[in-house]
């Protein structure tokens, strides 16, 4: 792998929280937007395709008001890796 990034969601309470994390976590630039969207577009980029792997952990112990959203992530991250061949993205307990 050219870059990975471990990204600890254990805790995480709601969406600020989240892409809190993701920022602390990955080189995401200046316009990024903190939704989903905006993350798409960052996965989407060259540089995170090539051998990319983003490691999201502690998903099992992510707040109960952040499923749905955790859910929608998961789909998203789906199509960015379909996309941008290279990139890997795994959810772990």
């Amino acid at each position: 792998m050219n870059n990975s990034y471990i990204i600890d969601l254990a805790g995480v309470a709601d969406r600020t929280e989240l892409h809190d994390r993701i920022e602390q976590g990955m080189q995401v630039p200046e316009w990024y937007g903190r939704n989903l969207d905006a993350l798409y577009d960052v996965l989407t980029e060259p540089r995170f395709g090539g051998g990319c792997l983003i490691c999201f952990i502690g998903c099992s112990e992510i707040g109960e008001g952040m499923k749905r959203y955790l859910s929608a992530m998961k789909q998203m991250c789906k199509a960015a890796c379909e996309e941008n061949h290279g990139l890997t993205i795994e959810f772990l307990d």
